[in-house]
């Protein structure tokens, strides 16, 4: 059994009977008293997220993830529909885990899913994608040094806010882990 000092963003633990994704942590060690660690922690099940705070030294259950690659083949209503890459069966995520997720998604693209055994936990997306903008306003010469952003749609459904050169049809490369616009993709 781990303590609080093994905790990082993304692992997953067993409190209060349930399994818990950490969205966030820190250690905080105050002038006067024990130090300890707040979380905010993610209900796998219901995708309720709490705020928890432990002792430092607090003994935690780690569950072990198993990341197996998929390729995202569409959204249904409520599901996202993946395949196994070595068994070519179909694998149904509800959009309640895949949180906005589905945002960074294209059809064809290769993520890994977090198993816990045999249930998906979560989905792991690359640090950044391409997507292509299909409705922004349209940019004009000149527009690249003031550092003003506009509102963009991306061919996903996702809405950001991106300079004003940026044009429909441009791919940019977006971070998914902040969900802004990094730079326009050479690709």
């Amino acid at each position: 059994m781990a303590n609080t000092s093994n905790i990082r963003n993304g692992s997953v633990i067993l409190h209060k009977n349930k399994r818990m994704k950490v969205i966030n942590f820190q250690h905080v060690k105050p002038g006067k008293g024990g130090a300890f660690v707040r979380t905010k922690l993610k209900d796998i099940q219901s995708g309720k997220i709490i705020d928890e705070t432990f002792n430092s030294g607090h003994k935690l259950k780690f569950i072990t993830v198993e990341a197996k690659p998929a390729q995202y083949l569409y959204c249904d209503d409520d599901f996202l529909i993946f395949m196994n890459n070595d068994t070519y069966e179909q694998i149904n995520i509800p959009l309640n885990i895949s949180d906005d997720k589905k945002n960074f998604l294209i059809a064809g693209q290769t993520v890994d899913l977090l198993f816990d055994g045999e249930e998906v936990l979560d989905i792991r997306l690359p640090a950044h994608v391409v997507l292509i903008v299909t409705d922004t306003e349209p940019g004009f010469k000149g527009n690249t040094a003031t550092g003003a952003l506009k509102p963009a749609m991306m061919e996903t459904g996702l809405k950001i806010n991106v300079p004003l050169f940026i044009n429909n049809k441009d791919k940019i490369r977006i971070d998914t882990r902040t969900g802004e616009y990094t730079d326009r993709s050479k690709d």
